[in-house]
């Protein structure tokens, strides 16, 4: 899933969107909490920008229709009956500790983030998953100059990832690069790896890790979206008002995209206004500081079902 926009004014994009519950989310975690205080002066919806630029039409190459997303689901479903059947589903259930590798792509000096910038954005990873259970340990830092991946990695993608991934299922392969001037990052969903095992993984623009140079999108958080997609998360606005939604039961329904951080938008006619502070919406790095119990629960299972 590519995390869409940088720079310039907002633009349109098709969108869809989440269930919506009988009431808003409360934070799932003290973490989430101080997050949340440390933000709450930062979100200006009146500051201009957008993740998408004025025209831009992006295309979520990994974004699922209705139809792939309800054959997901299904699978989902079955493989999530078949572990409660047999006792593991519970057994897997609590901490799950995911080993990241660290594939940093550049074009000689450009792109080499420091093993500092490295550790602030892992730091990141952990501050934003804590209230679900998930730990992360870097397990290795691989830096390979390629100035043609460096520049294309969606071009590149394939011959890229086929010879620089490692480990197994549970191993996040977190890669960097410069992605251009619309797209922040785009990762692959957990129910691809048996297909797919080396196209696994998240792709990230190298300049929205904590200290980069993408103003409002430079604290870390397309990490921590990305990363929501591949632990099995939907994006908040998949399905827009409808009743399925990002198959999470506590995220209020979204018609569309939020951007910027705009406070009190409510897009649909259900309970709750839409989740601008949720990852796995298109808001500011300052904006999003949430996941749901929903989410973590889901994240959990998905887990047991695919990567365990």
């Amino acid at each position: 899933m590519k995390r869409a926009g940088i720079l310039a004014a907002l633009g349109a994009i098709a969108a869809v969107a989440a269930y919506a519950p009988a009431a808003a989310p409360a934070l799932a975690a003290p973490q989430a909490a101080a997050r949340a205080a440390a933000h709450s002066t930062d979100c200006d919806p009146h500051v201009s920008g957008a993740r998408v630029r004025k025209g831009a039409q992006v295309q979520e190459r990994n974004q699922p229709t209705t139809a792939q997303a309800a054959a997901m689901e299904k699978d989902f479903h079955a493989k999530v009956s078949r572990l409660q059947q047999s006792g593991r589903a519970q057994a897997a259930a609590g901490s799950i500790t995911v080993g990241v590798h660290w594939q940093v792509i550049t074009d000689g000096p450009l792109g080499n983030l420091s093993d500092a910038t490295l550790a602030n954005q892992l730091k990141v990873l952990n501050q934003s998953y804590a209230s679900s259970g998930v730990v992360f340990q870097r397990a290795e830092t691989k830096r390979t100059n390629n100035p043609t991946w460096f520049h294309d990695p969606q071009g590149s993608e394939s011959a890229m990832k086929n010879a620089l991934r490692a480990g197994t299922a549970s191993d996040l392969n977190f890669y960097t690069a410069d992605l251009g001037t619309s797209l922040l990052g785009w990762a692959t969903f957990p129910n691809s790896y048996k297909s797919q095992p080396k196209l696994d993984g998240v792709v990230v623009h190298y300049q929205s890790v904590p200290g980069g140079s993408l103003a409002s999108y430079n604290e870390g958080d397309t990490g921590t979206h990305e990363v929501g997609h591949w632990m099995g998360l939907y994006h908040t606005f998949q399905g827009g008002c409808g009743a399925t939604g990002d198959s999470v039961s506590d995220t209020p329904a979204e018609k569309s995209p939020a951007y910027q951080c705009p406070t009190g938008r409510n897009t649909c006619s259900s309970a709750g206004v839409d989740p601008i502070h949720n990852f796995m919406d298109y808001t500011y790095d300052s904006c999003m500081y949430q996941f749901t119990a929903g989410q973590s629960t889901r994240m959990q299972q998905q887990w047991a079902a695919y990567r365990a």
